[in-house]
């Protein structure tokens, strides 16, 4: 796909020529002007000379060059009028033409972009990514406890509850009987604990199952 991007070779085109043409005369009808414009206004001054020195056929020889030159200059006008207009048009159809390639171009490679990845595996990869995303949150739910019910909140404290109280239960040692006198009923343990012992029992059954 590399050699979509490759630099292409500059070369000179029908309207790289006819551009450089346009401007070039359009260069050569300014100097023109200039030229014209200084020559008129040194008629004019010479002119004024002439007519004071009394010399008026002179005078009118050079008013009559000089409005020649004039009116020449306002043809030169409208010419670069219309030179300037058709440069223009040209540097914009180039535009438009380095528009055009750069959009085949663009469609090419993405017609290339596509045929390497076909629907089959797309579907294949959002698949995936949609099953990874449904395990992260379940995943997340069991850690944050989110699975859980109230009720089954409950049912999980009070089977700690049992579990740490038999443990104690078992741990506790057996209640001494009144051998001389066996009717002697000695009270019975508690099997319950005050909840601060109870909370401390928690913790510690925690850690150990952590």
């Amino acid at each position: 796909m590399g050699h979509l991007f490759s630099k292409r070779k500059s070369r000179v085109t029908e309207h790289d020529k006819a551009l450089l043409q346009l401007k070039t005369t359009r260069d050569k009808i300014h100097q023109y002007q200039k030229r014209s414009e200084a020559t008129v206004e040194k008629d004019r001054q010479l002119a004024k000379k002439l007519i004071r020195d009394g010399k008026k056929e002179r005078a009118l020889l050079l008013l009559r060059k000089k409005k020649f030159i004039e009116e020449q200059l306002k043809k030169t006008d409208g010419t670069l009028d219309n030179i300037e207009k058709m440069i223009q048009d040209i540097e914009f159809s180039q535009i438009e033409m380095q528009v055009v390639d750069s959009l085949k171009i663009g469609n090419e490679s993405l017609k290339q972009i596509n045929a390497m990845l076909s629907i089959e595996d797309v579907e294949h990869i959002l698949d995936e990514t949609q099953e990874a995303v449904e395990k992260q949150r379940e995943i997340d739910a069991l850690l944050s406890g989110g699975l859980l019910t109230e009720e089954d909140e409950t049912a999980a404290e009070e089977e700690l509850d049992a579990i740490i109280a038999d443990a104690i239960q078992k741990r506790l040692p057996e209640a001494p009987t009144d051998v001389e006198n066996p009717e002697v009923v000695l009270p019975d343990v508690p099997e319950t604990l005050p909840e601060a012992e109870k909370k401390a029992q928690k913790e510690k059954v925690a850690m150990a199952a952590s």
